[in-house]
């Protein structure tokens, strides 16, 4: 049978998508179509993190019923965080589906897919303690050369904003010697870029060996033949080591790239988010890295509108913002969710503001990034190809160390061949705020 499978949200739901595909592909011979209209099986592995997430997801599911209702679709799956979420209201509003799977099933999908093409409707959900190992089937969908690592799943944090940890469980973390497997088997198969991955990074492994030992699987990581670059994705402000910050300094292969959500700054809201203990406790840690690494970049995310923002205190995010000046911000207007400890507080923040001081952070933040950009001009620097240019085929893009896949802005070479994978030097020679232009130089 042809297989379809549409993946929504963020780059752990793309690994969940990943395994299941690994799993039906590999060990299913199911066949993997590109066009959706083809398949016989389609599955929509979605997220519910915040409301555009949601509408995003049910408009997605109810675009693939469509296929069914036509005849040319014969089973149609809906899996992640929202079957995790609404389980029972997706089978009985949206009766075209076939099954539902929960974060906690992927291992399972092989079992759910035998069961449906029998003719029975099935609900997976609830069992929130699956997490993937190197024996874990797995297909990659979006580079050939450039993989996300998942070192762990599930979060210990509950931020009073966050459904997450009712959807993916606990913290559940992978031996350093799983992790370092799986990352040798994708260099196998020709993968030189490892974005590793989880809720809350620098949590890795507290429950498996009573503490943070993100640096010790670092250290282990580098060690893989043919791994030439290690990023790292959402680092939690108050779990920063100095012996990590050390050990992202002084091993080459790791990225100098720091993405840390602080969310705000204003001591109140902080604590009302059940986040950092202070805005000074946040000070600190960013100091720490930008006295330690001067030339790292650092990425974060910022929320407005969360209930009880006063203007005084979208002032001092908006001013620490221009002081900082992060080399990229995600801004997030607050999403009132329910079975949330937020969705009960009071003082909420009308829209109109939200999108007022969403607007205007994004304004700051472009006009920081022009300048800082500017400097690279006329710089050479290692740049992984990740293929032919969106905006010409005559031309190829890639990524800076600066710039984390699919959302940090890209550099487009005018000149020089290179294959996918390939790390390479090019001349920057303009930038367009976020993006770059320039040769490939000749080796010689």
């Amino acid at each position: 049978m042809k297989l379809g499978l549409i993946s929504l949200g963020c780059s752990k739901n793309t690994v969940d998508s990943e395994n299941m595909l690994g799993i039906l592909v590999k060990e299913k011979n199911l066949e993997l179509v590109e066009n959706i209209e083809e398949a016989d099986i389609i599955i929509v592995n979605t997220c519910a993190f915040i409301n555009d997430a949601k509408e995003e997801s049910i408009q997605t599911i109810l675009e693939m019923s469509d296929y069914k209702k036509d005849g040319s679709l014969k089973k149609l799956i809906v899996s992640g965080c929202l079957s995790e979420r609404y389980k029972e209201e997706l089978l009985k509003e949206i009766p075209e589906i076939d099954a539902v799977v929960g974060t906690g099933d992927v291992d399972k999908i092989g079992e759910v897919v035998d069961s449906i093409i029998d003719g029975k409707k099935e609900l997976r959900v609830g069992s929130l303690d699956f997490l993937p190992t190197s024996k874990t089937p797995r297909m990659l969908t979006n580079y050939p050369h450039s993989a996300y690592l998942k070192i762990s799943e599930g979060c210990d944090k509950h931020c009073t904003y966050c459904i997450i940890p009712s959807l993916r469980g606990d913290l559940r973390s992978r031996t350093i010697e799983d992790v370092v497997a799986e990352a040798e088997n994708l260099a196998k198969d020709g993968v030189v870029e490892l974005n590793l991955l989880a809720q809350e990074i620098t949590e890795y492994g507290k429950d498996i060996y009573g503490k943070r030992m993100l640096p010790e699987l670092l250290k282990e990581l580098v060690k893989v033949e043919g791994i030439k670059w290690i990023r790292l994705y959402y680092m939690y402000p108050n779990s920063i080591s100095d012996e990590l910050i050390e050990v992202i300094k002084n091993e080459p292969k790791i990225c100098n790239y720091f993405d840390v959500p602080i969310q705000h700054i204003s001591d109140n809201i902080l604590q009302q988010m059940g986040r950092a203990k202070s805005g000074e406790v946040i000070r600190n840690i960013l100091g720490r890295i930008r006295n330690a690494i001067p030339e790292a970049t650092i990425r974060t995310t910022v929320i407005v509108g969360f209930p009880g923002e006063t203007e005084e205190n979208f002032q001092e995010l908006k001013e620490f913002i221009e002081e900082f000046k992060f080399d990229y911000v995600g801004v997030f207007k607050y999403s009132r969710e329910e079975d949330t400890v937020a969705y009960d507080l009071p003082n909420q923040i009308p829209e109109e503001i939200k999108e007022e001081r969403w607007a205007e952070l994004l304004n700051i933040q472009g006009e920081i990034i022009e300048r800082k950009n500017e400097k690279f001009i006329g710089e050479t620097v290692d740049v992984i190809i990740d293929g032919i240019s969106t905006e010409s085929e005559y031309m190829l893009e890639g990524r800076m160390r600066t710039q984390a896949l699919d959302i940090d802005g890209k550099v487009l070479t005018s000149d020089g061949t290179a294959k996918i994978g390939d790390i390479v030097k090019v001349k920057i020679e303009q930038n367009f705020q976020y993006d770059f232009i320039g040769p490939i130089l000749d080796e010689e």
